[in-house]
């Protein structure tokens, strides 16, 4: 069974590899190549998270070396738990982009550089989660960002170029500075394996233990966008298409918080910066919710309620609880999902009317009503309404919180279910506006195609009413301007394509499984954060103790 651990890692390699090679002259199969690949990563994912909760965690020495010097791939309960939801995801992501005819639009470059990128990204996060080790654990991250650079400026406007290069910028700050922490705590103790060093940290001073433990926390909160720290993502992610957003803000930002749950329990327990991570996570509920309910753009509202929402992940691991992690875990695994569903609505949204903005869009609930839907099950679950797995993730957080019995934790415990409301409310504004209302004058008709004129380097004006408008036979491919270049875009319709709704709704089914299978699932999550607390299996699985 340890020899299926490296295989959620190699397999997206191997098929982006494929994927180069097929290129353009070979689409069809380059997209089957990749969504063959990410199912059998999903039933290798099952198969490891059904293996690590029965026998403990799995543990792979590649070429047989033992730490600290080879490289070790580890998957436990959280591991393999956040593999398979991952594979789940990105499966959904890959059939919905597939339909959308994303790669078909860089055909003309010289590879077809989606899917090979995409496959690479999913590797990424595959060794972020089984890295053993901190120097691996780096080299996931760099992973993630070479892909992510690529996915971002796909179809190199001047908004994705712009979105592109401060994401890479600050990506490579918070590298360096990983990169730096790495040095440093190899210099400190000797090992940059995790099991080892849960050993040695513990032997340090505890200046040089929190000045080490500050320094990863920095980097992975720049990751996970954690206020004041997220500055980065509305302008970054909202500009990219619907699948790229879907996984990069359902997904990429739970990477780090990931690695924020592991290097806290694992390799710093004790709690110490507990506190600075309730405040962290009052400022980033209270500041991301309030940056919601100002925005009218969809996309940007659903990336201030990411902000927002990070926010419960990192109370449940301040307070450092069974109760908590517990908490959190959930809510880290519910939140991929819905967020991730919730930006796919969003593309279906704007390919059905040629925008996301709010005020431009009405009616949808009457002309589509499963796109209607679609939306509405995700939005309530995202808003913490009974049973469902939001509101399942964020009452064990409040309990966790007033079991703490801390004043800050009562702040938080506040901060939370003001911002739960808020959320409804945000999400009853979006509904209201884009579904329930009439649509307003100058929506796109049935069969437009939307193209914008030509604008200085300053990008167009948002607020501008310039966009030219002609009829167009509706959901039939044809030739527009973008930015002065010719594109191919499809024209709104309401007749959406079945795959790309197929693919949000399995997505929407999955969020709702959580609520069906809701003992399983906290019996899961509960077990996962056990072990977390307990470290001992961790540290003998892999040093073999």
């Amino acid at each position: 069974m340890n020899a299926l651990v490296p295989l959620p890692v190699l397999l997206p390699l191997l098929a982006a590899g494929s994927e180069l090679v097929l290129g353009t002259r070979y689409p069809r199969a380059q997209r089957i190549v990749g969504v063959v690949v990410l199912t059998a990563v999903l039933g290798l994912s099952l198969t490891l998270l059904v293996a690590a909760d029965s026998r403990g965690p799995l543990v792979m020495h590649l070429g047989d070396f033992a730490p600290p010097l080879g490289i070790t791939l580890v998957a436990d309960r959280l591991s393999a738990l956040m593999l398979t939801v991952s594979a789940a995801v990105t499966l959904c992501v890959l059939v919905y982009s597939v339909s959308q005819g994303m790669a078909d639009r860089e055909e003309q470059s010289p590879l077809a550089v989606f899917h090979p990128a995409y496959m690479v990204l999913v590797a990424g996060v595959s060794c972020t989660f089984l890295a053993g080790d901190l120097v691996n654990l780096y080299v996931g991250f760099e992973i993630m960002l070479v892909a992510s650079f690529v996915l971002l400026t796909l179809g190199g406007t001047a908004a994705r170029l712009r979105a592109g290069a401060t994401y890479v910028l600050v990506s490579l700050v918070s590298s360096m500075v990983f990169f730096t922490a790495v040095a440093l705590t190899y210099a400190a103790a000797g090992t940059v394996n995790l099991a080892q060093l849960a050993v040695r940290l513990a032997e340090l001073p505890i200046g040089v233990r929190t000045l080490l433990e500050a320094t990863l926390l920095t980097v992975f909160a720049v990751k996970a966008a954690v206020f004041p720290l997220a500055a980065w993502l509305p302008d970054s992610y909202p500009t990219t298409p619907a699948p790229v957003t879907a996984v990069f803000a359902g997904l990429l930002t739970k990477v780090g918080v990931y690695c924020v749950l592991r290097t806290e329990t694992l390799l710093f327990p004790g709690n110490r910066l507990g506190d600075l991570l309730l405040v962290a996570a009052l400022a980033s509920l209270v500041v991301g919710v309030l940056g919601a309910v100002a925005q009218t753009d969809l996309k940007r509202v659903l990336s201030f309620v990411l902000i927002s929402h990070i926010g419960y992940m990192i109370f449940g691991i301040g307070i450092g609880t069974r109760a908590g992690l517990g908490g959190a875990i959930v809510y880290v695994v519910h939140h991929i999902t819905v967020q991730t569903a919730l930006f796919l609505v969003a593309g279906l949204i704007e390919r059905r009317t040629g925008t996301t903005e709010l005020t431009r869009v009405g009616g949808l609930a009457a002309a589509v009503p499963a796109l209607g839907a679609l939306f509405l099950l995700p939005a309530l679950n995202l808003a913490g309404i009974p049973p469902m797995s939001g509101f399942i993730g964020k009452l064990e957080l409040l309990r966790a919180g007033v079991a703490d019995a801390g004043v800050l934790a009562y702040v938080l415990v506040g901060a939370a279910s003001l911002t739960s409301l808020l959320t409804l409310y945000v999400m009853a504004k979006v509904w209201n506006l884009a579904f329930w209302r009439a649509a307003p004058a100058g929506a796109a008709e049935r069969g437009t195609v939307l193209e914008e004129p030509d604008t200085d380097d300053s990008g167009p004006d948002p607020d501008a009413d310039d966009v030219v408008r002609r009829p167009a036979p509706a959901g039939q491919a044809v030739t527009a301007t973008l930015s002065g270049r010719a594109i191919t875009v499809t024209t709104t319709t309401d007749r959406l394509p079945r795959t790309m709704t197929w693919a949000t709704a399995a997505l929407v089914l999955l969020s709702l499984a959580y609520t069906v299978l809701g003992d399983p699932f906290t019996a899961v999550t509960g077990r996962a954060a056990d072990e977390l607390l307990e470290r001992s299996p961790y540290i003998e699985a892999v040093l073999g103790q």
